[in-house]
């Protein structure tokens, strides 16, 4: 689902970006990333988490995807020439990732996976693209933010399939998911560091 005018005031605005500077530090600190990775950021926005990204991770090639062309065009003009060329930019659905199974060091979602209606799909799909061991960095927040009577009026989301965090744990652990590190607040808003493991472990 794409932003609506609130939100895309939300994300695209410099506290934002200080919010992703200070949730990647904390990634990063898991250690499990290792420099020249092949990255997927699944509904990159304007491309600051891709920029910060690049600076924490030193990948080899991050693949930006978002479902908004505005966005990537967005991207495309935030991004330095020297950034945009090691960074891929199209638009894309999370649901159907044009990318090979197991392609992927690792998979970045900024408060992306609640904006898809069915979101178990594209949990999946994230599992699918990371090979065994691959890293998925999740931030997501949960329907007390987006759903209370202020900001369901405001924001625009799906209004049903909705998780809250025992759902999206569950969700994890089937997919194939280990949890490395996380910061929680169990009614409102999760970053996790998690692992895909591989057949032998599953």
């Amino acid at each position: 689902m794409k932003l609506n005018w609130a939100e895309r005031l939300v994300v695209n605005n410099p506290l934002r970006v200080i919010e992703q500077r200070f949730q990647i530090r904390r990634l990063r600190k898991a250690g499990v990333l290792e420099p020249g990775a092949r990255v997927l950021e699944i509904g990159c926005g304007r491309g600051a988490g891709a920029d910060l990204i690049l600076d924490a991770f030193q990948p080899e090639m991050i693949f930006a995807m978002d479902l908004d062309e505005r966005m990537i065009r967005k991207a495309r003009t935030y991004l330095s020439p020297a950034r945009r060329s090691r960074v891929a930019m199209y638009a894309g659905d999370a649901v159907d990732l044009p990318h090979r199974d197991g392609s992927m060091d690792a998979v970045f979602g900024f408060g992306v996976l609640h904006h898809i209606p069915d979101w178990q799909r594209g949990l999946a799909e994230v599992a699918r693209v990371l090979r065994p061991g691959g890293v998925y960095f999740l931030e997501e927040i949960y329907p007390f933010l987006y759903q209370n009577p202020v900001t369901k009026h405001i924001l625009l989301h799906p209004a049903r399939n909705r998780f809250r965090s025992a759902d999206l744990h569950q969700a994890l652990e089937e997919a194939g998911f280990s949890l490395i590190d996380s910061l929680e607040v169990k009614f409102a808003w999760v970053l996790a560091v998690l692992v895909k493991r591989g057949p032998a472990e599953a």
